[in-house]
């Protein structure tokens, strides 16, 4: 799957991901008077609302960009009715050729993260039959249960030619109450490591998001691919790039997917040491910024009849931003 996103990548000429985490106060009031009047101030009215928005910003920026990025909370909050959205928003997308990155954030063990796994990436077996469930391409994936978290989602991607991105070094202003914790790495030399005292082991204190970054390149070499990127990405946030920096270079065959762009502050000088020296490498995400960009004073004028519009000027403003920034360092 990752050779297919890098494909898609080159040919747009735009390492995006659009971010599709609408909520009510994103959806214009016309959007939100169709959906009611069909069916009501109910759990599925606001689930068609998110539905038709959605569409419409689709519709307007599909030519332009490789992926999506759902955020299922997004739609979980709304019942079931938000699930059939959400459903209906990855079919749609697919339809349009595009790449969807499911942002699930899943974590657990055994046969609980074998059920994630089948969930949005795999199939599940009724009688004689198979069925994908929300058939993502990828998946975002939580860390912290260590392998038995993550071999599962790794091993249904082998099976179904799908993709992971795991959370090393989060974009959130807190993520360093955990992820900076310097820890004691350890390395051996001239003898077996263990407890005879033999053998020469250093230690040295590094942050806890490259200890996971290694672990995460580690894991990626079961899913390699010809582009020499593997299909377990990373998840690194645009607005810690000295952080991102390191980890590029201490996952080189890791593709990085970058939240934090825009509203969170990122921008496009902030981004370049994620990527290679061939632009490739990384995917930088925008939600807000994108599909609610119409409430922003710089594309005020499009209004709310027109915020599809205002969300594909965005993308091609960030794609002027990112470009900008390449040739800044003359990448």
């Amino acid at each position: 799957m990752i050779d297919y996103l890098i494909e898609k990548i080159k040919k747009t000429g735009a390492p995006i991901v659009v971010g599709l985490d609408p909520t009510m106060k994103f959806v214009p009031e016309h959007i939100k008077k169709a959906a009611f009047a069909e069916k009501g101030e109910t759990l599925e009215g606001a689930a068609e609302a998110i539905w038709l928005f959605n569409k419409e910003i689709i519709d307007k920026t599909y030519d332009l960009i490789p992926a999506v990025k759902p955020q299922i909370a997004m739609y979980e909050q709304f019942g079931i009715a938000g699930l059939i959205a959400f459903k209906k928003t990855i079919d749609y997308c697919k339809e349009k050729g595009l790449v969807v990155i499911g942002d699930i954030k899943r974590g657990d063990i055994g046969s609980t993260s074998e059920a994630y796994a089948a969930a949005h990436l795999g199939k599940v077996q009724i009688g004689n039959n198979y069925y994908a469930g929300f058939d993502e391409d990828f998946a975002t994936v939580n860390p912290y249960l260590g392998s038995d978290g993550v071999q599962p989602f790794i091993n249904v991607c082998k099976a179904e030619k799908k993709g992971i991105f795991v959370l090393v070094k989060t974009s959130n202003p807190s993520s360093g109450e955990l992820q900076d914790r310097l820890m004691k790495s350890g390395t051996t030399a001239g003898a077996e490591q263990g407890n005879n005292g033999t053998g020469n082991i250093s230690f040295a204190d590094r942050p806890l998001y490259e200890i996971v970054g290694e672990q995460v390149a580690a894991w990626g070499e079961q899913l390699m691919g010809k582009y020499g990127y593997s299909s377990v990405g990373a998840v690194v946030g645009a607005t810690y790039p000295e952080q991102g920096a390191v980890l590029r270079k201490l996952m080189p065959k890791t593709f990085i997917l970058v939240p934090g762009y825009g509203a969170q502050g990122g921008t496009g000088k902030d981004l370049v040491y994620f990527f290679d020296d061939n632009r490739l490498g990384a995917i930088v995400n925008s939600s807000r910024g994108i599909i609610a960009a119409y409430q922003n004073e710089k594309y005020k004028k499009f209004g709310a009849d027109n915020f599809a519009d205002a969300s594909r000027q965005a993308v091609i403003d960030m794609i002027t931003d990112i470009d900008q920034a390449f040739i800044s360092v003359g990448k």
